[in-house]
């Protein structure tokens, strides 16, 4: 299910980063999100283990155990965290119900293909847990699953080690099986490591604690249900005995050491009540035959009114995957078992219904040597009750399979309006997505014509005010003997050769960090130290104008088809600055500096930078190459002392250029 993927995601993200869940999901070809609720392809999880491994560089057993932990946590945090706390009161109770929290959550998750888990006590007070699974590979998240739950739910630190690795045998299911050896230590406080020594006999040591309050003889009790229930009663936060006493005191500061049932000499049921009170149960030899059912079983599988025939005959085990034998069931007596109805013993009425499919408890009885088979139909739905023909009445009154189906109709329900939402949530959050990369063009766009902050002001619906720049540096530039090549070529050779040119202009702006003001025709206008006032603006463009001159020679003259011929003409001085118009807004520059900067270009010479007086001044000392042209007369001014600016002295053409 989606839920799984989703947690593979969350623990990427959350200790590697958005970037390298990015990365491993584009390697692994997998898509983005997941839904809870959808059923995906074990393939997909498959790939993003085994690519995790190979990006990251770790072993898969590593990641898995990683997986496994987190996992553990993210069920808690996804709302599983009391449904799993209250499992078994110790680690042995926790493993032997986890096949029983599966089967629960099979109602929801109808399409769920879970591990199967059995666990044996040793003497020693270790545990063998025996993994189940039709996914091999995957062996390695369980150590890191229950390390984590005894951590958290029991205060207990395990390790765990796998002692056998086969194909399964003694199942019907050809599935991985994998036995893992669980030891475990208690651990202590530090208040607990000062006043206990850290021996083996944990529940020895907490015993001692209630030693001034309990007789000899209760302790000796003590030690025997310590001893009944197991080494594995371990702690959750505080001991075992310190939750008794400050529970159950009895008599003159005694504790309530032990229980012991008192049975009646005879049984005071009789047998017709008790098939009637539990409809739903078999009691069957070891050779399978049938001694006993209940009415409404009975009902609905005539064949078993015939006492002595044999059990599996009429029924096949769905869980768990076993043989069907006696010898089979004790094995995994603590497991629930699923039986399912065979289709070609069913009354004829049965044959176009779903099989029935019945789940509970084996108990065996030694002094009958015969199976008990308490069971109740195994039913998610009222849509499921109806498909078989079978109605509320005929689930006993006390059997909670009644609350369940009517409980589990509307949590279905619930969980399909949440899955709807859930894909309305990813629809919405692909198509912000899509809207945000959208506004980032459209953003893009924007800033192009003007600069960022009056941009934004207009964005914001502000009125943009004009400003003063007391200096900055104006570049104009136009290509020699634009008006003949036009007379001589096609609209589209100039329309081609100036976007080549611009271009190449464009990206000079961004290495020098200029601002482009606007083009007219085959004329380009910069500004530097505008609309960002800096104290280089001067250098900045310079070292723009030469890149011009050089990428300049990379156009070709559409007529002559020799490189194309440029003049650029540079002044500085103080301007006005502000946005212009209400469609199409330009961000225009005014004043006398804009006018000589344009003189200096149509006085210009031909691949020369023509330079002002003030332009000179303020790259005099900055590294430039310049010889003095003379007094010239420019239309408009009079005469005016100018420059060339010839080289960098300094930087290389590559740098010039923003080449690597």
């Amino acid at each position: 299910y989606g839920f799984i993927n989703t947690c593979l995601k969350s623990l990427v993200v959350e200790k590697y980063g958005e970037e390298m869940w990015e990365k491993l999901r584009l390697q692994a070809g997998v898509q983005d999100s997941f839904l809870t609720f959808e059923v995906y392809k074990d393939e997909i999880t498959m790939q993003l283990v085994d690519k995790a491994c190979k990006i990251l560089g770790v072993p898969a057993d590593i990641v898995l155990r990683e997986f496994g932990e987190y996992f553990f946590e993210f069920c808690k945090r996804s709302g599983y965290d009391h449904m799993l706390r209250t499992l078994g009161g110790n680690l042995y109770e926790f493993i032997e119900n986890l096949d029983a929290l599966h089967s629960y959550l099979s109602l929801s998750y109808q399409e769920m293909n879970a591990p199967s888990f059995r666990v044996e006590k040793n003497e020693d007070g270790s545990m063998h847990l025996h993994y189940y699974s039709d996914r091999r590979g995957l062996c390695h998240i369980v150590p890191g699953i229950i390390g984590a739950a005894a951590l958290d739910f029991f205060n207990i630190e395990i390790s765990m080690e796998i002692v056998n690795q086969m194909e399964e045998e003694e199942r019907t299911g050809k599935k991985e099986h994998i036995v893992f050896l669980v030891t475990q230590n208690p651990v202590f406080s530090y208040k607990e490591r000062s006043a206990f020594s850290c021996s083996s006999q944990y529940l020895a040591d907490s015993e001692n604690q209630v030693e001034s309050r309990a007789n000899k003889e209760d302790l000796e009790k003590a030690k025997d249900t310590a001893t009944d229930r197991g080494s594995f009663v371990c702690p959750v936060k505080k001991s075992h005995w310190k939750t008794i006493r400050g529970i159950i005191t009895l008599g003159k500061g005694k504790l309530l050491r032990g229980f012991d049932p008192v049975y009646p000499k005879s049984l005071w049921v009789d047998t017709k009540t008790f098939c009637n009170g539990l409809p739903f149960h078999m009691v069957f030899d070891k050779e399978l035959r049938v001694k006993q059912a209940g009415v409404s079983i009975q009902k609905i599988v005539p064949g078993l009114q015939t006492m002595g025939i044999c059990l599996d005959q009429y029924f096949s085990i769905v869980h768990p995957e076993v043989p069907f034998t006696i010898s089979s069931i004790q094995k995994f007596i603590n497991s629930q078992f699923v039986f399912q109805t065979r289709r070609e013993m069913m009354p004829e009425s049965w044959k176009h219904r779903p099989m029935l499919e019945l789940r509970g408890q084996m108990i065996w009885m030694e002094s009958l040597q015969c199976m008990l088979y308490l069971c109740s139909p195994l039913l998610r739905t009222l849509h499921e009750l109806e498909e078989r023909q079978m109605h509320i009445a005929d689930i006993a009154p006390h059997d909670v399979t009644r609350d369940l189906i009517l409980l589990n109709q509307q949590r279905l329900a619930e969980m399909e309006l949440s899955n709807q939402l859930e894909r309305k949530k990813e629809e919405l959050r692909i198509l912000s997505k899509h809207l945000e990369e959208e506004k980032k063009k459209t953003e893009a766009l924007l800033y192009a014509m003007l600069p960022q902050h009056v941009a934004n002001q207009l964005k914001e619906g502000k009125q943009v005010e004009a400003g003063e720049f007391k200096e900055c540096t104006i570049l104009f530039s136009d290509v020699v003997t634009f008006t003949n090549i036009c007379a001589q070529c096609e609209p589209i050779q100039i329309v081609l050769m100036l976007n080549s040119m611009y271009l190449r202009f464009d990206r000079l702006t961004t290495v020098h960090d200029v601002y482009k003001v606007e083009t007219i025709g085959d004329a380009y206008m910069v500004v530097g130290g505008v609309p960002v006032p800096v104290p280089t603006h001067a250098e900045r463009v310079a070292n723009f104008a030469l890149g011009m001159i050089i990428a300049a020679k990379g156009v070709q003259n559409p007529v002559s088809g020799s490189p194309i011929q440029i003049r650029v003409g540079i002044h500085t001085g103080p301007v006005l600055a502000g946005v212009v118009g209400e469609k199409m807004p330009r961000y225009c520059l005014f004043g006398d500096t804009v006018n000589i900067a344009s003189r200096m270009e149509s006085h210009g010479v031909p691949s020369k930078i023509h330079l002002s007086s003030n332009a000179y001044q303020c790259l005099k000392y900055k590294n430039f190459e310049m010889t003095e042209r003379g007094e010239i007369e420019v239309k408009g001014k009079g005469k005016m002392h100018t420059y060339f600016l010839i080289r960098n002295k300094t930087a290389t053409e590559n740098e010039i250029m923003g080449r690597p």
